[in-house]
Order: C-alpha cells, then structure tokens, then sequence
C-alpha cells in the first residue's frame, strides 16, 4: 500500500478532515507520583517527605497542567493527539492518575506502560485513544544491551496499533541514556541504545515489507547530526533535522536550544508527514540568564518552580492528501 493511500484510510477512520492523525511526544521531566514505593533513590526523593518534598498537590497540579496543555494542543490543530509518547514516567500510577483524575478523563485515552530497570525508575509509555484504533496487536519492551551484558537504562517500548480499516503502524518510544558527565562512555551507551532501535525497525521492515509503516519517537539524548544517527540512515528519515539545521529546539541550554526530541518515520511517509516543536504559551517563561524564553520546568535542581517540563512537546502531522 502507498503512503498516499494509507493516509487517506486514516484520513477515513478517524473521522477527520484535513490531517489525519496527530502524534506527539513529550518528556515529562520525572514525573513520579508522591509516595515513597520502596523503589531507591528517586523514589524516595519525589515523595512527599523526601528532598524534593513532591507531595500530592504538586503532583496533581502537574497533572492537570499537562491536560491542559494537551487540550491546548487540541485547540491549535483542531484534534487531540491520536497517539502520545511519554519519556520520564515512574509508573502506571502516574498514568492512572493523569487520565482518570484529570479533565483527559473524557478524551478516551488508554496506556501501554512496562515497568524498566532504568537506575531512576523512570520509563516511557504510549498513550493512544481508543476510539481510533480496533486493538492493540503487539506490544514489548526491548532491552538496551551493549556486548552481551543489559544496560541499566530506559528500555525501547514497541506498541503495534491497528487503527480503524486501515493497515497496522508501529510505534517506537525511546528514551536514550544522557550526557551526564560527558564521557565516552555516556556516548557509547547512546551508541547502543540506536543499534537496539535500528535493529528492531530492520527486523520490523523485512517482517512487514517495504511499505509497512514505522515512527519512532522519543528524546534521544543527541542532535541529529550526531555520530549515533548515522546508523539510522538507511532505515528511518529523521524528521527534525530541518528543524535543527534551522537552530530550532526542545530544549534550552545557556541561552541555545537543542533539539533532542525527534520524530524518525519510514522513507516512504517522510514526504507525508511534517513535525513540529510546539511552545504551549503558559509553560514557556522568560530566560532570566540570556534573552528569549524557556520551558516552565517543576525543579531548577533541588528548588520547586511549579511547571511540568524543560522540554517542549513535539507533533508530528499527517496531512491529508
């Protein structure tokens, strides 16, 4: 099937004129619920008498700030997000809580979430709305392994949708190890953290054919032009290198933005398909160290700040043929 002709089925069974479906990703910046669950460090340190004193109020004040923004987003492009990658979740708790205890409790949404070995305990997840899609078909998480040994980290989460009449897509959630203390071997931990993603999508790709339909999404920790990229040439189309050739970004760092949140899509969409950074106007705040603006984040280090994330959320946009 050509992309074109899997747009307009999708175009068909969401019911939606002009762009057919809507993908967005988010780095939530740790969002952990408020007790202490006996799982380490951060656990203990995002909880109402730990060090960062998360109590209930602040976390739902998180929470009702996220669904706001998501029904912001709603308003600019005339739909809810279909589907939503998350980066920094602690549990299926959060999850819980974010769609049924929030104003997202009518929106439909249900979650694919695995617990993960990653040393902070925190993970990603998809969250999709269940109107638009017959079943879930597949879901699992793939373990980041460097020389035969697993890697203490975020897993890769694979979810396969089956929207309504129209052919299965995979979605791909990634959160790759940072750049902490920028060492080589933080950059050989990213390194294997692409060749677990490249891996799954070439098998993925000769299971389903040339024209099955992938996107990878996540924080990747990188800029596009990056080393670790390069393996992804040939097998997915990275959708925000126009952006970051224009000096656009996710994130700010003295006073320069940085794109490390990204959509990679399958060759065959890259000309259907557009992503976009979005600035939701009540989580940016004024850069009190260089000109511009910010994301609104909850903590400056060990200080409560009262916003969700230091991340932009990104979109990607199907259009309508």
């Amino acid at each position: 099937m050509t992309m074109a002709s899997f747009v307009l089925l999708l175009t068909g069974c969401m019911g939606q004129d002009g762009d057919s479906l809507l993908v967005m990703f988010w780095n939530m910046e740790n969002f952990f619920d408020y007790r202490d669950g006996g799982a380490g460090e951060s656990d203990r340190e995002f909880s109402s008498y730990g060090e960062r004193h998360w109590t209930k109020r602040r976390f739902m004040a998180k929470c009702n700030a996220v669904s706001k923004s998501i029904y912001w987003i709603s308003d600019r492009y005339g739909r809810l997000p279909d589907i939503i990658g998350l980066a920094e979740i602690e549990n299926s708790n959060v999850l819980y809580r974010l769609l049924n205890d929030t104003a997202l409790k009518k929106a439909g949404y249900s979650f694919v979430h695995y617990e993960g070995n990653d040393r902070r305990g925190i993970d990603v997840a998809l969250l999709y709305r269940k109107a638009g899609f017959r079943k879930i078909s597949h879901t699992r998480k793939i373990p980041v392994t460097r020389e035969g040994d697993t890697l203490q980290t975020r897993e890769i989460l694979h979810v396969e949708l089956k929207p309504m009449e129209s052919p299965s897509v995979d979605l791909i959630v990634n959160h790759h190890p940072s750049k902490y203390g920028g060492t080589d071997e933080s950059q050989a931990r990213r390194e294997a953290a692409m060749s677990a993603l490249k891996e799954l999508t070439d098998s993925l790709a000769a299971v389903r054919g040339p024209n099955h339909h992938i996107i990878a999404m996540g924080d990747f920790n990188d800029n596009p032009e990056s080393g670790p990229f390069e393996m992804m040439k040939r097998s997915l189309v990275n959708m925000g290198e126009d952006l970051h050739s224009r000096g656009k970004g996710t994130i700010r760092y003295e006073g320069r933005w940085e794109l490390i949140d990204m959509f990679l899509v399958s060759q065959d969409m890259q000309e259907d398909v557009r992503m976009e950074i979005v600035k939701v106007p009540f989580l940016m705040t004024r850069d009190t160290k260089h000109a511009g603006e910010k994301p609104f984040r909850t903590y400056s280090g060990p200080k409560y700040m009262g916003g969700v994330s230091d991340h932009c959320p990104i979109v990607l946009r199907f259009i309508g043929q």
